[in-house]
């Protein structure tokens, strides 16, 4: 019995019964014409050891590394809950590094705002100095932020002190 090269169900007359393809002419000996080929056998699940479509498609491992730094904890945090990316230990070193990099950036940019504005009670020329301590912290930031994520996109490790030792253990 033929099978339709659509859908691979049997086809009896000259029309697949599920799916309307046409079959082709049989010649005069009955054999199907070239290339043509039956459907496959049931629980048929194709070549083995091939590994999957996903596994294929996806970010480089230094575009998966600078990404870490892009939105800081969020995605430090994406970059270790997402499957091939949180079994390289090159991205979950740059994603823990982000993540201790923004919270110490949060810890020491809400420590300065809280001794500017007591400075600024005190006396306000000395708290006018701590807030530009406070806008030099967060250019450092700035600068740092760009330079770790050029960095990782040029497969380069940058340990930064005290948090890049923290990151080395975790990855």
């Amino acid at each position: 019995m033929p099978f339709c090269a659509s859908c691979g169900s049997p086809v009896e007359g000259r029309f697949c019964p599920k799916c309307g393809a046409q079959m082709p002419d049989v010649g005069a000996g009955g054999a199907p014409p070239p290339g043509y080929q039956s459907a496959p056998p049931p629980g048929y699940q194709g070549p083995q050891g091939a590994p999957p479509p996903a596994a294929q498609s996806g970010l480089t491992t230094n575009v998966a590394s600078a990404l870490c730094y892009l939105f800081g904890l969020v995605t430090g945090i994406i970059f270790l809950a997402i499957a091939p990316y949180n079994q390289d230990k090159t991205v979950r070193f740059h994603a823990f590094q982000s993540i201790f990099w923004n919270l110490a950036f949060f810890v020491v940019y809400i420590a300065v705002m809280i001794i500017s504005t007591i400075a600024v009670a005190i006396l306000s020329i000395f708290g006018m100095l701590f807030y530009l301590l406070l806008l030099v912290v967060w250019l450092g930031f700035m600068a740092s932020w760009l330079y770790l994520m050029w960095k990782a996109y040029n497969n380069e490790r940058v340990v930064l002190p005290i948090i890049g030792p923290l990151a080395e253990k975790q990855a």
